[in-house]
């Protein structure tokens, strides 16, 4: 086995779906990170995978609040409809949509219309989790500002029970850049609770974060510094110095470049002083 598969070997599995409570507020809660989901009060409504109601809601939350045109819609749904009966198909799509997000008799207008443009009603009780997970990680940054790290810790990891996939819909260059944005702030909150972890000695909460991160990106370093030092701290410098060689390695392979000057010189001294490795450094 060479370094490469050995690396890709040593990914983590994948995170497991932690429960997590909706506000009060939040009645129906759309999931776009990974698999489409549509919840209910908590509990998966039953959606044709691939079905017209899924595609409306897909694009619909994506806007999340925002209008979209009704011609919009068309040209995605039934690109190769004519005008009449695709407005036709789009108009019994919302009234059914309505109905599956109320049930019956709610009285509540959960899809709203008007002057040629649709939008979810967010008043009704509708969220969608891409916004829950960057509130959550929002209100964690605010927290480890003020020097609450515990209190961070626990929003990021609130935000990272709703990362279950990356952004699952949309390949306009929009959309692309809110999945890559998505992903990069995922990575970014699972290398704060890395470092979190690490600082508080819990060494195998350190490794788990950071396989994690290396699964997403194989080159981010910062995770092989975290990998070094924590193996350094279990007594295990041989595998230490492995996570460099790793590095190494990707890196050569990916872009033809070298690790940064702040993984050779950790490399340097897991390789001649170990013992110097701090327990503990600055939390980003």
């Amino acid at each position: 086995m060479n370094l490469i598969d050995e690396v890709i070997a040593l990914q983590p599995a994948p995170v497991p779906v932690v429960p997590w409570s909706c506000e009060s507020n939040c009645r129906i809660l759309i999931c776009l990170l990974g698999n489409f989901r549509l919840l209910k009060a908590g509990v998966p409504a039953a959606l044709i995978c691939g079905s017209k109601t899924e595609r409306l809601l897909c694009l619909l939350a994506l806007r999340r609040g925002r209008r979209v045109q009704r011609e919009a819609l068309l040209e995605a749904l039934w690109p190769e409809g004519d005008s009449i009966h695709a407005g036709q198909s789009l108009n019994s799509l919302i009234y059914s949509v309505n109905k599956l997000l109320g049930g019956e008799g709610s009285g509540t207008t959960h899809v709203l219309q008007a002057h040629g443009y649709y939008w979810l009603n967010l008043e009704a009780g509708i969220n969608v989790d891409v916004t829950c997970f960057d509130a959550l990680a929002d209100t964690g940054d605010l927290r480890a500002r003020n020097g609450d790290l515990a209190g961070a810790a626990g929003f990021y990891g609130r935000a990272l029970s709703l990362y279950r996939g990356d952004l699952c819909v949309g390949t306009d260059a929009q959309v692309v850049l809110e999945r890559e944005h998505l992903r990069g702030r995922y990575l970014t909150l699972r290398s704060r609770l890395a470092e979190l972890d690490y600082c508080q000695g819990d060494f195998a909460g350190c490794l788990d974060h950071a396989r994690h991160v290396l699964a997403y990106d194989p080159c981010r370093e910062d995770a092989y510094r975290l990998l070094m030092r924590c193996y350094v701290r279990l007594g295990e410098r041989a595998q230490a110095l492995r996570q460099y060689r790793l590095c190494q390695t990707i890196l050569r392979t990916e872009f033809d470049a070298v690790p940064e000057p702040a993984t050779t010189a950790l490399y340097d001294q897991v390789r001649l002083d170990p013992a110097s490795i701090q327990t503990s450094f600055a939390v980003h």
